[in-house]
């Protein structure tokens, strides 16, 4: 079937770009000898975390508790929820999933350390532990090395948990358009880690893994990175917003929509705020370039004088944010040169618990 004769708004992925983005990922990595636990809150895909981990992936990176057992459920055995769960009946239900799987969680509370030892405890399981260092989000974490050193060794007394590292994600760096900047913070991450590491081999607290980055920092890791695994996501997709920071790349996802209205200097199409993610930008239009867009709920309408489309028509949209899209829909199809591929469901789409 070709692309254009789908019903929309469709997401179509680019299977030869997809699978390029995923080869030049693991040719970045490899001279650093830095793993790759890609997050999959950009394609909730149980799917496309299989071509992951066939790829090279060690295990998979999640935000929620029911991403992880929809992803333990699809037999992924290694996977980290890279946040906080505090509500004791997910913590229930992570140290149930811990029976099956390797599960690990981040920590930056005491009591929460106390909560997961008992649940693991009832179950008879364990859970492993990254203690959570700020390194300038303004999110979660502790911000002193005594603080994570204090952490770390409530985890170690804990039997049924095990200390494994640092998680240190620097969110805030993942779309910073300025590269100069990116890449002095990101240097100014690694030498604080350097410091924290450094000082937790001096209080004798083994340390496995430091975890985080992401794909807008990845290509500033060099040889001597602390970093032993890497969180990235958007790479295989990427959108209008990761586009703007020159990133080695290349685009993989449209959404495709139907034009329903148009005037000589206005597009139409079927997929507004609904079908796209606009929380880090609005989408492009490729055959309209530089049009500006006004998004709606139902409709996204380009301004562009003298554009060649007539109403039916199909047109392919960049959105702003691939995560937040895959989030609004369904299916996703596969396609090479126009012709589907296959369709595939977004397993995971708004399970936010």
């Amino acid at each position: 079937m070709r692309a254009e004769y789908l019903e929309t708004p469709a997401i179509l992925i680019n299977r030869p770009v997809f699978d390029s983005n995923m080869e030049k990922m693991a040719r970045l990595l490899a001279p650093l000898k830095v793993a790759l636990r890609p997050h999959y809150k950009s394609h909730k895909s149980t799917d496309i975390a299989h071509l992951q981990v066939r790829a090279g992936a060690k295990g998979i990176t999640c935000a929620k508790v029911a991403e992880a057992e929809d992803l333990a459920l699809a037999g992924i055995e290694d996977i980290l929820i890279a946040n906080q769960i505090t509500e004791k009946s997910r913590i229930a239900r992570v140290a149930y999933l811990a029976k099956g799987c390797r599960i690990t969680v981040c920590v930056d509370q005491s009591q929460n350390i106390r909560d997961l030892e008992q649940a693991a405890a009832v179950e008879g399981s364990t859970i492993h532990c990254l203690v959570e260092y700020e390194v300038g989000m303004g999110r979660c974490g502790v911000t002193t090395h005594e603080a994570f050193r204090d952490l770390a060794m409530e985890v170690m007394a804990c039997p049924h948990l095990v200390f494994d590292g640092v998680q240190a994600y620097a969110g805030q760096l993942s779309h910073e358009m300025d590269g100069t900047r990116r890449a002095e913070e990101a240097q100014r991450i690694e030498t604080e880690l350097q410091s924290l590491l450094a000082d937790l081999k001096k209080w004798q607290i083994p340390v496995k893994e430091v975890s985080g980055a992401s794909t807008g920092t990845v290509e500033l890791r060099k040889e001597d990175t602390v970093y032993t695994e890497v969180q990235a996501g958007s790479y295989l997709f990427m959108d209008a917003t990761y586009r703007q920071m020159g990133l080695r790349f290349e685009n993989s996802l449209t959404v495709l929509a139907t034009v329903v209205s148009t005037r000589p200097d206005l597009v139409v199409t079927d997929a507004g705020v609904k079908a796209l993610g606009v929380d880090q930008g609005n989408p492009v239009c490729p055959a309209l370039p530089g049009a500006s867009v006004n998004m709606s709920e139902e409709h996204s309408a380009f301004t562009f004088p003298g554009h060649p489309f007539h109403v039916g028509d199909k047109i392919r949209l960049i959105p702003g944010h691939c995560c937040t899209t895959m989030n609004l829909h369904d299916f996703f199809y596969f396609e090479e040169e126009g012709k589907v591929l296959n369709r595939l469901p977004v397993t995971s789409r708004g399970k936010s618990k």
